[in-house]
């Protein structure tokens, strides 16, 4: 079977040496410096061990096209955001391929306002990289490469200025926290954010060399080792990130993980009550999330799955908060990206605010029965589409169809969405209702359709 590279805003990613080749990193890089008209490029990757030489090759690609580089070394994804902001840049790259497994890697791309690059960007870059034809320059005006090893303090200086964010209420209340950051780009990043509030940080899996000991996505049940050690150190909560460090998990207290759904959903709760406004998420987001926006009078409006569909959907609605319930939590007043030391800082904030432990705050939320599975394509996955919601209309009286990304079906009480992944050659199945009945019966129907 030939390896898949995955191509869309999400950005450009394959399996290393199959699909993402030389020759790939350096027509999309060629590409890219076209894009920004040579302008500056800051750059920064993930801790997997292809990310430092295809950072080489892009930085190099893009010197020679004339770029000005500004490489950040092993930072976070939103670092890169933040950083092109800082620097005025014309764009970023990051090379990281975020929850994929160890033999993937990709190219994030990000436009001047730091921000991934829109559909349209996209389709624009998409032709330059089909033509061919790209600006490499002379030896008299090659572009220059620069470092800057700052960019994490800066990120966190960003974080501690967010006014719901409470340094010392969170140094009073003393919290222990174990850190899992699977080798990635949180490694240093996350850890020291805490300390910066006060915490006491135990680590695991920090050691930023991209050994990826257990499955990348920050799901429950990926998350076995750090509950272990939460219960062993006698931690207040455990805190996990992908490995670019844009989404975060949480663990609590006796070292059950809570699900990254309600680490978007608790955010929004917090900050909702210091800054009301309106919320959007994306079509995949649990319902809690609406639920808890709803209880304090605001409303919440629903996007296509990806963070650049989020963020244009919150700038239309003038979103105060955000994000994708994977964890990733998209906060406008410091900046349009997901960003795990955001979601941090909120989380922490809130449980010093409350004065009560993770698993006691996590049982105010209404309770939902939420499924999310993958599954490799296989046939015809439109004409399979086209059946699924022909059985869901005969099942359900009353349900509506969204069909803004994929198929969602909402019913009283619950929903399902299946869709293409934007990441993977998978489709992902998600869901949930009030009751355990309700959502199997929704999977069952599914399943169904697309066997």
């Amino acid at each position: 079977m030939k390896a898949p590279l995955m191509k869309s805003i999400s950005g450009v990613r394959g399996i290393v040496g199959r699909s993402l080749t030389p020759a790939v990193l350096v027509n999309y890089a060629a590409a890219f410096a076209r894009f920004v008209k040579k302008g500056t490029v800051v750059i920064g990757r993930d801790g997997r061990p292809s990310g430092l030489p295809i950072n080489e090759l892009v930085k190099a690609t893009l010197a020679l096209c004339g770029c000005r580089v500004i490489d950040l070394g092993l930072v976070p994804t939103p670092t890169v955001e933040l950083a092109v902001l800082h620097y005025k840049a014309a764009g970023g790259i990051a090379v990281t391929a975020s929850h994929n497994p160890a033999e993937w890697n990709a190219l994030k791309f990000f436009n001047a306002s730091g921000e991934f690059i829109t559909q349209q960007q996209f389709l624009q870059l998409e032709k330059m990289v089909a033509s061919g034809r790209f600006d490499p320059q002379t030896a008299d005006k090659l572009g220059r490469i620069e470092y800057d090893d700052k960019m994490i303090e800066r990120h966190i200086r960003a974080v501690l200025k967010i006014k719901a964010v409470k340094p010392s209420r969170i140094k009073k209340a003393r919290f222990k926290v174990v850190v899992d950051a699977i080798n990635g780009a949180g490694s240093l990043a996350l850890p020291r954010l805490l300390e910066k509030l006060g915490v006491r940080v135990h680590c695991i899996n920090c050691k930023g060399d991209g050994d990826f000991y257990r499955k990348p996505e920050p799901t429950p049940d990926n998350l076995k080792d750090l509950g272990r050690a939460v219960r062993k150190n006698k931690a207040d909560l455990g805190l996990a990130c992908d490995p670019d460090a844009d989404r975060l998990a949480l663990v609590n207290e006796k070292g059950q993980p809570i699900g990254e759904e309600l680490t978007l959903t608790l955010a929004v709760a917090y900050y909702l009550m210091h800054n009301k406004g309106n919320v959007a998420v994306n079509l995949s987001t649990s319902m809690a999330t609406i639920d808890a926006a709803r209880m304090v009078g605001c409303k919440t409006f629903l996007s296509p799955v990806g963070e650049a569909n989020v963020i244009a959907e919150m700038k239309k609605r003038r979103a105060v908060i955000g994000g994708e319930g994977n964890g990733g939590v998209i906060l406008p007043e410091c900046h349009y990206g997901r960003d795990a030391l955001v979601g941090a800082g909120l989380i922490m904030s809130y449980l010093a605010d409350i004065n009560k432990p993770l698993s006691e705050l996590a049982e105010t939320i209404p309770p939902y029965f939420y499924i999310k599975k993958k599954a490799p394509l296989a046939g015809d996955f439109e004409r399979k589409i086209e059946k699924t919601e022909k059985i869901i209309k005969k099942a359900f009286t009353a349900v509506k169809v969204d069909r803004r990304d994929g198929l969602r079906f909402d019913i009283p009480g619950g929903w399902i969405l299946v869709r293409k992944s934007n990441t993977e050659p998978i489709y992902r199945l998600m869901g949930e209702a009030r009751t355990k009945t309700e959502i199997d019966q929704l999977e069952s129907l599914i399943r169904k359709a697309l066997k």
